[in-house]
C-alpha cells in the first residue's frame, strides 16, 4: 500500500488546494505564502530559460544567469518552508491545548507558547527574505528579459510581493505572544524595512514590465 505524501512539494496541486480550504489549522496563510512565492521564482526560471541565447538579450547574460541561479534555489527553500511553516504552527496550536487548570500547568502552558511562538515566527520571516530574494531578481530582469514574457514577470513580481506580505504578516502576529521584548524589536526592525523595499521594488518591476523597450545593462 502507497503511503500518502508527508510534503507539500509531494503532493498534487488539487490535493494541496484541498488541504489549504479545509477547516485544519494547517497548511495556512504562511504555507500559502511559501507556495506562492515558489510559483513566482519558477516564473523567473521560465522567463530566463526563454531569454538565454537570444541574440537580442545577450547583453544581459549575466543578469540573466544570476537571475536564474537565485530562483532555482529560492524554489527549493520556499517549497521546504510550506512545510516548516506548517510544522511549527503545528506546534504553536498544540501549545495553545495544553491544560491550564492550575497555575503551575498555566505557567508550562505559557513558556510553551513562548518557545512555539519564536518558531513560528521565524519561519515565516524566512518566507519573507526569500520573497524578497525573489522580488530582486524579478525587478532586475523586467526589461532586461525577453519582451513576449514581460507579463510573466510582472506576474512572478505581483506573486513574490503578495508572498512576502503573507510571510509578514504571519511573523507580526505572532511576535507579541513570543514575550520577548528585544526578539519583537529586532525582528520588527527587520520586517518592516523589508515591506517598504518590497513595495519599491514590486512597483519598479511593475513599470518595466509595462514598457516594450529594453533597459541598459545592469552596472558592473
Amino acid at each position: 500500500m502507497t503511503e500518502a505524501p508527508t510534503r507539500f512539494r509531494d503532493l498534487t496541486l488539487s490535493a494541496f488546494i484541498e488541504r489549504l480550504g479545509s477547516p485544519a489549522p494547517v497548511p495556512g496563510g504562511g504555507s500559502a505564502s511559501a507556495i506562492a512565492g515558489a510559483l513566482a521564482a519558477a516564473l523567473v526560471r521560465m522567463v530566463v530559460a526563454l531569454s538565454l541565447d537570444k541574440p537580442k538579450y545577450a547583453r544581459y547574460e549575466r543578469t540573466l544567469r544570476r537571475a536564474d541561479e537565485v530562483a532555482r534555489a529560492s524554489v527549493d527553500r520556499l517549497l521546504d518552508l510550506a512545510d516548516e511553516d506548517a510544522a511549527s504552527y503545528a506546534g504553536l496550536a498544540a501549545a495553545f491545548r495544553m491544560p491550564r487548570a492550575t497555575p503551575e500547568e498555566e505557567a508550562t502552558r505559557r513558556s510553551t507558547i513562548e518557545v512555539a511562538a519564536r518558531q513560528a515566527s521565524l519561519s515565516p520571516l524566512e518566507v519573507l527574505r526569500t520573497c524578497w530574494d525573489v522580488l530582486a531578481v524579478a525587478e532586475a530582469i523586467a526589461g532586461r528579459s525577453n519582451l513576449n514574457a514581460r507579463s510573466d514577470v510582472a506576474t512572478a513580481a505581483s506573486l513574490a510581493e503578495a508572498a512576502a506580505r503573507g510571510g509578514a504578516a504571519n511573523v507580526l502576529i505572532n511576535l507579541p505572544m513570543t514575550g520577548d521584548e528585544e526578539f519583537i524589536a529586532t525582528t520588527s526592525a527587520e520586517v518592516i524595512p523589508l515591506l517598504e523595499q518590497v513595495d519599491d521594488l514590486a512597483t519598479q518591476a511593475r513599470f518595466a514590465t509595462a514598457r516594450t523597450d529594453l533597459r541598459d545593462p545592469e552596472p558592473e
